[in-house]
């Protein structure tokens, strides 16, 4: 069953259920004992099974996340409930005895306010690969390969979490876009954007920061490897800025804000504009995780913008329909 995604006191929760053909004993152990836990939790554990206990988590050397994290028996009700943080989150198992096996309720709270919920695809699909190894470690098995690509970028439609907003200004308004990028670091990130060439002020944009729906000027700011500006032209002339920032967290991950400021005048283009950058993140999002696709998808950037202009009438002049 595919996770959902709900926000409960304003924090958003991952919800995940399985149903187990094992008796709630055999699951307990294997959910809770960190001996059994090294068989599917993604790091290793260090604690004592009992509310308040110190954690520590520790990933393995080949994982992408650097270093070791610290969190606290917060539940511990056997066979029942265990819950406990790790580090800004807060994971809770709960089993219900069905038959002969149970059902397994798993959630995770993401800590972080909104940038934690932009992780909330890579987080949905990495549970579902842990889960299903759980799964496979009971029934005995070993666990297969697992295809990130594809399950980050569904959940991530599903979840609405590659949709951009408008936010109007006093001169028109500004395209804002936010997408997770998993653990990329701000150097992994501006050397595929930039192709590993040297970008300056004066100089022309690269090439996979532009696309063909907002024609691009001359670079403002190039501040490698975090900031990256530049103007966008109509008729020839520039009207606005384009604003590439990239940024990291330790404990949220990486991450790529995208603006664009569009003049009132230019207030029809926005949803074009926002149906172009919503299909360059998505481009660029696979293309930083090894997966370079082209053509363009020119039939996804007509898609988006009927769903962009439906959601979004006059834009720019303060009346939008918000989704």
């Amino acid at each position: 069953m595919d996770a959902r995604l709900e926000t409960i006191n304003g924090n958003p929760v991952l919800r995940f259920e399985r149903r187990l053909s094992h008796p709630v004993a055999k699951v307990w152990r294997a959910v809770t004992d960190p001996a059994e836990m090294a068989n599917w939790f993604p790091a290793a554990i260090q604690t004592e099974l009992a509310v308040g206990a110190r954690m520590r988590f520790t990933f393995p050397e080949q994982a992408p996340v650097d270093g070791t994290g610290e969190g606290e028996v917060l539940e511990y009700d056997p066979p029942r409930v265990y819950a406990f943080r790790w580090n800004n989150d807060v994971l809770r198992f709960e089993l219900v005895p069905e038959g002969d096996g149970c059902v397994l309720h798993f959630s995770q709270v993401l800590g972080g306010g909104p940038l934690g919920r932009l992780g909330a695809g890579r987080n949905a699909a990495g549970w579902d690969h842990c889960l299903d190894a759980l799964l496979t470690q009971l029934d005995g098995g070993s666990v297969g390969t697992f295809e990130w690509l594809p399950k980050m970028e569904r959940y991530i439609e599903v979840f609405g979490l590659g949709a951009g907003e408008v936010v109007p200004t006093d001169s028109g308004c500004e395209l804002r876009f936010a997408r997770d990028l998993v653990w990329k670091s701000t150097k992994e990130l501006w050397n595929f954007i930039t192709e590993e060439q040297s970008v300056q002020p004066g100089g022309g944009a690269p090439l996979r920061a532009t696309n063909e729906y907002v024609t691009a000027g001359e670079v403002v700011t190039a501040e490698a490897p975090t900031l990256l500006e530049y103007r966008w032209l109509h008729e020839g002339e520039p009207v606005g800025l384009v604003r590439w920032r990239f940024a990291f967290d330790a404990q949220l991950g990486s991450r790529v804000e995208l603006t664009q400021t569009v003049p009132a005048r230019l207030a029809d283009r926005a949803p074009t504009a926002l149906a172009a950058w919503h299909t360059q993140l998505e481009l660029f999002f696979a293309g930083v995780h090894g997966d370079i696709r082209c053509p363009w998808p020119t039939g996804r950037t007509e898609q988006l913008a009927d769903h962009y202009a439906g959601l979004f009438r006059e834009v720019c002049s303060g009346q939008a329909d918000r989704p």
